[in-house]
């Protein structure tokens, strides 16, 4: 929510410096100013009462929240957990690497047995499985 805003829902406003207000409390009988605003550089904006009201006073009589007092967030999102650390990913994926290479040594000599072939898969798998869960993705979607 923006400074300009709020600002029209108060009283008296006076601009007191750069960003910065004074204002007639809205969450208590005022009839001079004693709420002081500042929007930061970072555009909050800061409420304080000097006659002791609270934050959460004032916004509740103004009809805001405590969010309004922060910029909107603007194509910023929280990053992505990871379930696994890229370490154990490597781990697994370099141990299943093994056994395709084993496995395909195999393969120059003689056909896989049902269960050598069965454990290939399974690496197959277990390798898709850690690219999908590091958020990496995989090469056999």
């Amino acid at each position: 929510m923006k400074t300009d805003l709020i600002l029209s829902l108060l009283e008296k406003v006076k601009r007191t410096g750069n960003g910065q207000w004074t204002a007639c409390c809205p969450a208590h009988a005022d009839r001079s100013p004693s709420l002081g605003i500042r929007e930061t550089d970072d555009s909050r904006i800061l409420l304080h009462c000097f006659g002791g009201c609270s934050v959460e006073e004032i916004l509740t009589a103004m009809g805001l929240e405590f969010d309004d007092l922060f910029p909107e967030k603007l194509g910023h999102s929280k990053p992505d957990r990871r379930p696994f650390a890229a370490p154990d990913v490597l781990r697994l994926v370099s141990k299943e690497a093994l056994v395709i290479v084993a496995t395909a040594n195999t393969m120059k000599t003689r056909e896989l047995t049902d269960n050598e072939y069965k454990r290939l898969m399974d690496s197959v798998t277990l390798i898709q499985g850690a690219m999908s869960a590091s958020g990496v993705g995989g090469v056999w979607k």
